[in-house]
C-alpha cells in the first residue's frame, strides 16, 4: 500500500485536535468533579466528626466552581453538589427499608441544592457578592424545610456546628444565622484568595475586592465572638435534678414494634434499678423522670397491664415519670408523652405536631402501594398531628417537650420556650437506624438549640445516644448504642430569652428577602447588559 504525503500531512495535522478536544472534555470535568467533591466535604463536616471547619474549604470551592457560571451549569454543579454532600448524610434512612426511598430523598432535596447553585452563580457578579450568596443558601435551606410534605430541614448547615467557633451565632438568631455565617465564611475565603492571587489589578477593583472578603471573614467571625456573651449556663429559677432512662430494645430495626411488652418492661426494669440505687445513696434522687419516645408503644389507656408496669415505676422512684406512647384516642393514633405521677396517675399529656412522612403518616399512598405494598403494610394507619406546645409542669418546673423529628424543625423547639419552658426535653427513638450516623446528627441538633434558647436539653433514647446538654451546648452526660443506662444531673433552669427566641422567624425572612434582592439585581444587570450589548 502506498501512503501519499497529503495524507500523512492531515495525520499529523488530525492528532493535536484530537488531544485539544480530550485536553477540553478533561477540564469540563474538572468544576463538576471538584463541585461533587466539595459536597462530600461539607457532609464530611458533620458529627459524628467533629471537623466543623472543614464546611469553609466547602463552600470556597462551591464559590469557585459557580462563580461567572451560566444558569445551565450552575445547575448541574449545584445538584452534584447536593449528591456529594445528602447521598452519605442521608443514608440512615436506607437501613430498614433498602436504597429506593433513600435514593429518591436524596434526588429530590438536592433539587433545593441546584436551584441554590443557580442563584448564586447569578449573584456572583455583584458587588460583594458572599454576603449575596450566603443570603441565597439561607433561603434554600428555608425553602427545603417547608416544602414538599412540610419539609425536611436534616442538613441544615448550623446543625454541622455544634462543636464550632460560630455555634454562638445560634443564640443571635437561630439556625438561618448560624448557616449564614459559615457560608459567607466559606464564600469570603475564597474572595479573599482571588484577592491573594493577584487576579484583580486594578487598585480601585482590588480594594472592592478587600472589602467583601473582609466582609465575608472577619464579621462572622467577630460576630460569633461578639455573641459569645449571649451563652450561659448559670441557674435563674433554681435548679432541677432530672433522670433519663434508656432501657434499650430487645434489638434494632423495625421489628421491636413486635416487642412492645419488652420494650416497655426494658425501661421499667432501668427505672427501678435507679430506684434502688437512689435508696442505697448510689444516686441522688432525680425530681422527675424522663423516658424517651415509644418507651411504651402499648396504649396505658387502653391496657391496664402496661399503666400497672408504669405505675410501679413511678411508685417505686417516688417522681413523676415522662412516659412516651402511641395511644388511640378519638379514632386518631398519636404519637403522645403522657406525664405519669405516682399518685395521681396520668395528669399531663403532649402529642406529637410535626410528623415524620414516611414514617408516621404516608403521603402518596396508592402510589407508594403500587411501587412496594410491604412500606404501605408498615404504616397502615397514619398519626394524627397534635395541636399545642407542650410544656410539663412538673414539680414547679416547667419543661418543654420537642419529640425526635421535631428538633429539626425551628418553629417547634421555640414555642416551648415562648410558652414557658424553662428546659427542654428532646425524648427519641433512634433504635429503627441501628447504629448509623443519625443518632449523632440528631444529638447535634440539640445542642444547637440548647445554645439558640439558652436552655439545658435533655435526650432521652430508647437506644442511645441519651444526653445531657448545658444551654452553653456542653454535653455533661452521655449514654453508648445499645446499652441499658440512667443519667441524673442537676440541672439549671433558666427564664431569660435570647434575641433567636425573641426575634423567631425575622433573621430568616430577612436573609430570605436579601437574597432575593440580589438575584433581582442580578437579573435586572444582566438585562442591562444585553440591552446595551444589542444598542
Amino acid at each position: 500500500m502506498t501512503v501519499t504525503a497529503t495524507s500523512v500531512d492531515q495525520s499529523d495535522q488530525l492528532q493535536p485536535r484530537r488531544a485539544s478536544r480530550a485536553r477540553g472534555r478533561l477540564l469540563r470535568l474538572v468544576p463538576a468533579a471538584a463541585s461533587a467533591l466539595c459536597g462530600v466535604l461539607l457532609y464530611v463536616s458533620f458529627p459524628p466528626r467533629t471537623l466543623w471547619w472543614l464546611a469553609l474549604p466547602a463552600f470556597a470551592g462551591f464559590g469557585w466552581v459557580l462563580r461567572g457560571r451560566s444558569w445551565k451549569a450552575a445547575l448541574g454543579l449545584g445538584y452534584l453538589f447536593g449528591l456529594g454532600f445528602l447521598l452519605p448524610l442521608l443514608v440512615w434512612t436506607s437501613v430498614e427499608v433498602g436504597p429506593l426511598p433513600w435514593l429518591a430523598l436524596v434526588a429530590i432535596e438536592a433539587v433545593f441544592i441546584a436551584l441554590v447553585g443557580v442563584g448564586v452563580a447569578a449573584v456572583s457578579r455583584l458587588p460583594a457578592w458572599p454576603m449575596w450568596a450566603a443570603a441565597v443558601w439561607t433561603a434554600g435551606e428555608a425553602a427545603r424545610a417547608r416544602v414538599p410534605f412540610q419539609g425536611f430541614p436534616w442538613g441544615k448547615v448550623a446543625f454541622g456546628q455544634a462543636d464550632g467557633v460560630f455555634l454562638p451565632l445560634a443564640a443571635l438568631g437561630g439556625t438561618p444565622v448560624l448557616g449564614f455565617a459559615v457560608v459567607l465564611c466559606g464564600f469570603g475565603l475564597y474572595e479573599a484568595g482571588r484577592l491573594i492571587a493577584g487576579l484583580r489589578r486594578d487598585r480601585v477593583v482590588r480594594r472592592a475586592a478587600a472589602a467583601a472578603a473582609l466582609l465575608g471573614v472577619a464579621v462572622p467571625v467577630a460576630g460569633a465572638v461578639a455573641a459569645r456573651a449571649l451563652v450561659s449556663d448559670s441557674a435563674q429559677h433554681g435548679t432541677a435534678t432530672v433522670a433519663l432512662i434508656q432501657g434499650n430494645v430487645p434489638r434494632a430495626g423495625l421489628e421491636f414494634n413486635a416487642q412492645r411488652r419488652a420494650v416497655l418492661d426494658y425501661h421499667a426494669r432501668e427505672t427501678h434499678k435507679l430506684a434502688a440505687d437512689v435508696r442505697a445513696g448510689k444516686a441522688p434522687r432525680p425530681d422527675y423522670v424522663l423516658w424517651p419516645e415509644n418507651s411504651s408503644d402499648i396504649d396505658p389507656f387502653a391496657y391496664p397491664d402496661a399503666a400497672a408496669v408504669i405505675e410501679q415505676a413511678a411508685k417505686d422512684i417516688g417522681v413523676p415519670i415522662s412516659v412516651g406512647s402511641v395511644v388511640e384516642r378519638d379514632g386518631k393514633l398519636l404519637n403522645e408523652q403522657i406525664l405519669w405521677d405516682p399518685v395521681k396517675g396520668p395528669t399531663q399529656t403532649y402529642d406529637k405536631r410535626q410528623i415524620q412522612p414516611f414514617g408516621e403518616y404516608l403521603p402518596l399512598r396508592s402510589l407508594v402501594g403500587a411501587i412496594n405494598k410491604s412500606w404501605t403494610e408498615m404504616a397502615r394507619q397514619d398519626f394524627s398531628r397534635g395541636a399545642k406546645p407542650g410544656v410539663f409542669d412538673i414539680r414547679g418546673a416547667k419543661v418543654g417537650l420537642a419529640t425526635c423529628y421535631e428538633a429539626a424543625f425551628d418553629w417547634a423547639v421555640r414555642d416551648t420556650v415562648t410558652h414557658g419552658a424553662e428546659m427542654i426535653s428532646v425524648p427519641s427513638n433512634n433504635a429503627t437506624f441501628d447504629r448509623s450516623e443519625m443518632t449523632y446528627q440528631q444529638l447535634a441538633m440539640s445542642r444547637i438549640r440548647a445554645v439558640e434558647h439558652s436552655r439545658t436539653v435533655t435526650v432521652p433514647v430508647t437506644s442511645g445516644v441519651s444526653a445531657v446538654i448545658m444551654p452553653d451546648g456542653r454535653i455533661t452526660q452521655r449514654t453508648g448504642m445499645f446499652v441499658p443506662a440512667y443519667l441524673v444531673q442537676k440541672v439549671p433552669l433558666r427564664t431569660s430569652t435570647t434575641p433567636a427566641t425573641e426575634l423567631g422567624i425575622l433573621p430568616e425572612t430577612a436573609l430570605v428577602l436579601v437574597a432575593a434582592g440580589g438575584i433581582g439585581w442580578a437579573i435586572g444587570s444582566g438585562l442591562r447588559a444585553r440591552r446595551a450589548g444589542g444598542a
